[in-house]
């Protein structure tokens, strides 16, 4: 067996005061926080796509990536060799999930039956490898919109022949998802939205869309996987409008066509800002929906709009993720997936390590200091106190729904002007300062 990155050793924890650049100073996996070890809490998952096959590729040049299996040729080799390569990183990393496109972990044929034949033989090495190690499968997913035959989309597409491929395709990667013990099967609709209303038949693209949902749902009982099947949303890119266009439009999809009992939410930091939001909003919108699945941990440039896809290292953004995913009893199939990717500038192997470091420290940071504002009840017992109105009297009767226009009109003519008070927002963020810089 090679050892691609030779000279790294296993990343251990070493603290906040170590200088040691391969080292956690935060993520201690062993360390009991609420009741779980950090390793238990954040389910740390590595993404094969940036991970493996991204080359530091832009719009305006070629790839710059440097990576100990460039030398190898063969398609199938290099693909075997990925996978061992995947294996070390994680080990190394003390990670213990990662997550596939089918299309990352075996290169794609001339025709269906051949490309298959060539999944099932990357998918015995997988399996072969996992014998001997710890990591499993986080979750597995179709890319479904990198080849040109998925111009229109895959689901989406105004051509029958491509929706049939694209089922084909996502037929597979659910049984080898299977196969190789995946607790989640992600739905991201790369291509599933329009460029112009011009040439879009709107109703029947959402219908294609909820009617190939619907038959995942039935192959996966067909085939016995109990995985928690989740839906990626994301507002755009690159499509110029995505269906799937952020955590509230794909619940009240989900809804509209009575799929919501069988799909949750696998919430993207860089495309909830894609989509004017902040990343704990769309968390938020997904765990009072109960539908917050999983999470891609990463961050933008909100100097730019498009999607980086950088490594979190924003600790307030964090924080609040954490903060929701807590609130909600946290992760029970899900996790957090690096779906990040080093910059271009940044192109030695080494850099993978410094990346996944940072935002592993990062959320385990945020992790902690989550804990400590829910142990206290910083926000609850304001929040509480703010809306008390609705606990006795006018407020009690309009909860519980005693109460009409007629009835309020008469109570405001009694009681006259509303009096407010204050929200303190503040005061709030200042005391979210001083758990976030005193919290160890």
């Amino acid at each position: 067996m090679s050892e691609f990155f030779k000279g790294i050793g296993k990343i251990k924890y070493e603290g906040p005061e170590s200088k040691n650049l391969l080292a956690f100073k935060y993520y201690n996996p062993d360390e009991v926080i609420a009741g779980k070890t950090m390793k238990e809490h954040l389910r740390f998952a590595v993404a094969y796509w940036h991970t493996f096959q991204a080359r530091g590729v832009d719009m305006f040049g070629a790839g710059t990536a440097q990576r100990p299996w460039d030398n190898i040729t063969d398609p199938m080799d290099l693909a075997y060799a990925k996978v061992e390569a995947n294996f070390e990183f994680c080990e190394k990393l003390g990670v213990p999930f990662f997550c596939f496109h089918d299309r990352d972990i075996a290169p794609e044929a001339d025709d269906l039956a051949e490309t298959n034949r060539r999944l099932d033989k990357v998918v015995e090495k997988i399996k072969d490898r996992m014998k001997n190690s710890d990591v499993k499968l986080l979750w597995g997913t179709t890319n479904a919109f990198s080849h040109p035959r998925f111009a229109h989309g895959a689901s989406t597409s105004c051509n029958a022949d491509v929706f049939a491929y694209a089922a084909s395709q996502v037929k597979k990667a659910m049984e080898i998802t299977k196969e190789l013990g995946g607790q989640n099967y992600v739905f991201w609709g790369g291509r599933e939205g329009y460029e112009t209303l011009l040439n879009t038949d709107m109703k029947l693209e959402l219908d294609n869309l909820a009617r190939f949902l619907r038959m995942a749902v039935d192959y996966a009982r067909e085939i016995g996987f109990d995985g928690q099947f989740l839906i990626e949303p994301k507002p755009k890119e690159p499509t110029k409008h995505q269906y799937d266009f952020d955590a509230a439009t794909v619940i009240g999809f989900l809804k509209s066509y009575g799929l919501d009992p069988y799909f949750k939410l696998n919430i993207e930091a860089n495309h909830a800002t894609l989509a004017m939001h902040t990343f704990q909003h769309d968390l938020r919108v997904a765990r009072i929906n109960n539908a917050l699945g999983s999470i891609d941990a990463n961050q933008g440039d909100l100097m730019l709009g498009w999607d980086t896809d950088q490594f979190p290292t924003n600790l307030y953004d964090t924080t609040l993720a954490m903060y929701e995913v807590l609130m909600m009893g946290g992760f029970t199939t899900g996790g957090l997936n690096f779906d990040a990717k080093v910059r271009r500038a940044s192109f030695e192997p080494e850099d993978l390590f410094y990346g996944h470091i940072v935002g592993m420290d990062s959320f385990a940071k945020g992790l902690k200091v989550a804990a400590k504002l829910i142990e206290d009840r910083v926000f609850e017992d304001f929040i509480a106190k703010r809306y008390e109105s609705y606990t006795y009297g006018i407020g009690k009767d309009i909860v519980e729904g005693k109460v009409g226009f007629k009835e309020l009109e008469a109570y405001t003519l009694k009681n006259g002007e509303p009096k407010l008070s204050s929200g303190r927002q503040e005061l709030l963020e200042a005391i979210f300062n001083q758990y976030l810089l005193e919290t160890r």
